[in-house]
């Protein structure tokens, strides 16, 4: 897949490419199965991240598209579709969901007692 940094997603996205913002922590690509859905792909903290070695981009975790009527799930590795399969039953995808979601709290519980940590450490050296 061939990527564009952006500021603003275009209206219309092109098949192959991925559309990245880095300015709104977003980005946007038409699911490489080829349904035609757009997958949009959160870059804020906690959801994807993306890596660019000045020629490709690999993002970071998998892209499951559960809710897409595809299910396709794959890695972009070096701006290369890693297909990771599409038939994934319902109780599956329920699985997987729940487990992205306990991930989800959990980074975001951490981070909120690092700044607490971090806070107090703050605060005694104020003193």
């Amino acid at each position: 897949m061939k990527h564009e940094f952006v500021e603003f997603i275009p209206e219309k996205i092109s098949e192959e490419t991925i559309y990245i913002s880095l300015e709104y922590n977003v980005a946007k690509h038409k699911c490489p199965c080829g349904c035609g859905d757009e997958i949009v792909t959160s870059l804020a903290p906690n959801r994807w991240s993306i890596a660019y070695d000045g020629e490709t981009v690999s993002f970071s975790p998998s892209i499951g598209n559960w809710t897409h009527k595809c299910k396709s799930h794959y890695y972009i590795r070096n701006s290369k579709v890693v297909w990771l399969g599409n038939d994934y039953s319902s109780e599956e995808i329920e699985k997987v969901i729940q487990l992205d979601n306990r991930d989800l709290k959990m980074k975001e519980n951490s981070k909120s007692i690092i700044a607490t940590i971090l806070s107090r450490i703050s605060d005694f050296f104020r003193k």
